[in-house]
């Protein structure tokens, strides 16, 4: 049930009786400025897929970015962790909904810009579904700008001004045009900050109605490296996938079950722990919906972190850069080896297991780019090319949270307008 004219799924719900239906939609009627709402067929359970589409005045189609949600449908995409690239789509079911985004871009008429288009996959059948459309610059663009390079909003607004894709320079290339779909040779991870500790009569399930307050976004090889970089920056106190606290026996394994069947924020850590507890991927699949390419990530992860905390102390060295790699933190290996933070990092230098930097550049290192941003991960080759020049370092807030939003994101920007100044 899905109220018309509304923004982050206020109003709308799932009804799952005949009892509910009535009510649910009386309350999305009120919901709805227009007093309108779409009733449709649940796909609670489906993979849900993002597209970032741009189009110019001369027809000419980008695909920007895929983005695939970890959370299955049934939870809201500003609520899911979501990854780019898709990761568990072929080549062929790509190009499918590749397709169909440029063939609703086109029908429904956004001239130039940029659209969201969010589609739906049976992952019994492969059937594909369109779910919505938000033909403006949205939350999702944000991110996908930041995933790839490309800077979405700059390029809609000379888009409307009467440029074509093929008349923009890339900034960062300055050789491609902003026709040349970008490439990306990393993978981004977003995961949503919930402040529930704020709200202590707020029901913390997630559903259809958004309730994360800001997000936090990391970029690494692999995904369980930019998971793992993803879930420290959080700030909640996390190092990784830690055992999360649970009742002693029957009851604890009860709400272990429930935080994995019923989306809730700390679900990605009872899944961690019902890994440590013998549970398979195809349970943990059977009772959450989610993709068993993920789950096999995060089992993977509880794997390797089994055999960090069984580590001798002369075979540690060993495992430090497999274990970095992986994305974990010298905290997190301080941990599970007993050691302090700093212990573990000057082990970790003495072996010259160090950081190197990759480019964020939108075209893999096919051309050079000019202005990269850059990210850290634990590879051979450093694309960093350090210069002389004096540096400043400006410190981010983090993600937003209660009392602390884009008034820090504000001072940051003018930070760096007044240094370039």
């Amino acid at each position: 049930i899905r109220p018309s004219f509304t923004l982050g799924g206020t109003g709308g719900s799932v009804a799952f009786t005949e009892e509910e239906f009535e009510p649910l939609v009386q309350w999305a009627l009120e919901q709805s400025p227009r007093h309108q709402c779409l009733i449709e067929q649940s796909v609670l359970g489906w993979k849900e897929y993002e597209l970032e589409v741009m189009r110019d005045t001369a027809d000419n189609v980008v695909i920007i970015c895929s983005i695939e949600n970890f959370d299955p449908m049934g939870v809201h995409t500003g609520d899911s962790i979501t990854v780019a690239p898709a990761q568990t789509l072929t080549d062929k079911e790509y190009q499918v909904m590749r397709d169909a985004a440029v063939a609703i871009i086109r029908e429904i008429g956004v001239d130039t810009g940029g659209s969201n288009i969010q589609f739906a996959v049976n992952p019994e059948n492969g059937e594909l579904v369109v779910i919505e459309m938000n033909p403006r610059v949205s939350r999702s663009s944000a991110l996908a700008s930041k995933a790839t390079g490309f800077p979405i909003a700059k390029i809609a607004a000379k888009l409307a001004v009467g440029y074509t894709l093929d008349e923009i320079r890339n900034d960062i290339t300055r050789e491609t045009p902003a026709s040349f779909e970008p490439t990306i040779d990393y993978v981004v991870t977003k995961i949503p900050r919930f402040t529930f500790e704020k709200f202590p009569g707020a029901e913390s399930i997630l559903t259809t109605q958004m309730k994360s307050v800001g997000e936090a976004m990391a970029i690494g090889r692999t995904f369980k490296e930019s998971f793992q970089k993803a879930l420290r920056s959080l700030e909640i106190g996390h190092a990784g996938l830690e055992s999360p606290s649970l009742p002693e026996g029957e009851r604890g394994e009860e709400e272990l079950w429930d935080q994995i069947e019923r989306a809730r924020p700390g679900r990605v850590w009872a899944i961690a722990e019902a890994f440590r507890r013998g549970a398979s991927v195809e349970e943990v699949q059977r009772r959450s919906a989610i993709d068993p390419w993920f789950l096999g990530n995060l089992h993977e992860i509880v794997q390797l972190e089994e055999g960090l905390r069984e580590a001798a102390p002369e075979e540690r060295a060993a495992w430090l850069r497999p274990a970095k790699q992986a994305g974990f933190s010298d905290a997190r290996l301080g941990e599970l080896w007993g050691e302090s933070e700093l212990a573990v990092r000057e082990r970790r230098d003495a072996e010259g297991v160090r950081p190197v930097f990759k480019r964020v550049d939108t075209c893999a290192a096919e051309f050079e780019a000019h202005t990269p941003y850059l990210y850290s991960t634990y590879e051979q080759e450093c694309e960093a090319e350090p210069t002389d020049r004096r540096k400043v370092m400006i410190l981010g807030g983090g993600p937003n949270r209660i009392g602390q939003g884009i008034e820090f994101d504000y001072c940051c920007v003018h930070a760096a307008f007044a240094l370039g100044d």
